[in-house]
């Protein structure tokens, strides 16, 4: 999967914004830690935490052992090996006449020893494709009339399902859509491999429609909480409404953002700026 860079001001800072970036749990993720902050003065940090993180593939199915068509050959010569040696000593030789000599025997490949050339990562269209077969399988098996559709840029895939009366497929605060999409995912990477693609599925144009009602909210949590000068506390919501409730706050001033809690109980937390950088 496609790896994120986030930075913070210690390390577990920097992978909550990991995980907002991603849309995962943290269980659901890998971590690495490129830079941490250097201690200075008093105990003081100095410096920025620095982490890559990315969405853990899911174990594939182990290969076919392919060294079994060839344990059957070597069997048979070494028991053929041993039968000759048997029937060497048993045969009386001339005196007159040197025994011969037996060439020794060729060395016999180890088979844990051939190299398997690894499997390229599966295209962006194949994960696509797989995807989008997986989730419109998956409407229909449900009931619904709906098409299912791709869209993409590069890396960046996005599975569109467009129909009538689909807020079964959304579910309260767009859970169940974060469900089926991570279905589409696990779907995609069993049957294709590890691949380096980051894939989205949206109903009826939900995605839109949320990222705007948040982005509002966020406006007005912001002039509520500069006139008050007191922290708001919002319900938990999905890393990826978090996620657009940081974005919405990063560039204005008076006021910051942090995440607490672990999911599915995760919120974010707006404060006035002199209490959250404290």
């Amino acid at each position: 999967m496609e790896w994120v860079e986030t930075t913070g001001k210690t390390v577990d800072e920097a992978k909550e914004l990991a995980l907002d970036q991603l849309g995962v749990a943290a269980d659901e993720a890998e971590f690495e830690i490129v830079e941490a902050p250097r201690p200075g003065l008093f105990g003081r940090l100095r410096g920025e935490a620095r982490v890559r993180s990315r969405v853990r593939p899911a174990e594939l199915r182990p290969k076919r052992d392919r060294r079994r068509r060839k344990e059957k050959p070597d069997e048979e010569e070494s028991v053929t090996s041993e039968h000759d040696q048997l029937a060497g000593e048993a045969t009386p030789t001339v005196a007159s006449a040197p025994a011969p000599q037996s060439r020794a025997p060729r060395p016999t490949p180890d088979p844990s020893q051939e190299t398997v050339p690894e499997e390229p990562d599966a295209s962006p269209d194949e994960v696509g494709a797989a995807a989008v077969k997986f989730v419109s399988g998956l409407v229909e098996a449900m009931g619904f009339e709906a098409t299912t559709s791709l869209q993409s840029n590069g890396t960046e895939l996005d599975v569109v399902v467009n129909g009538q009366q689909l807020g079964l497929l959304i579910g309260p605060g767009g859970r169940t859509l974060l469900s089926i999409q991570n279905l589409a995912r696990v779907a995609a990477q069993r049957r294709l491999g590890d691949h380096d693609t980051r894939l989205r599925v949206d109903v009826a144009g939900y995605r839109a429609r949320r990222k705007a009602a948040l982005e509002e909210f966020a406006a007005k949590l912001v002039a509520d909480v500069k006139t008050s000068g007191v922290s708001r506390a919002l319900e938990p919501m999905p890393s990826v409404d978090r996620k657009i409730i940081h974005d919405a706050l990063s560039g204005v001033d008076g006021v910051s953002s942090r995440s607490e809690g672990d999911d599915p109980y995760r919120r974010v937390i707006v404060s006035p700026a002199s209490t959250g950088d404290s």
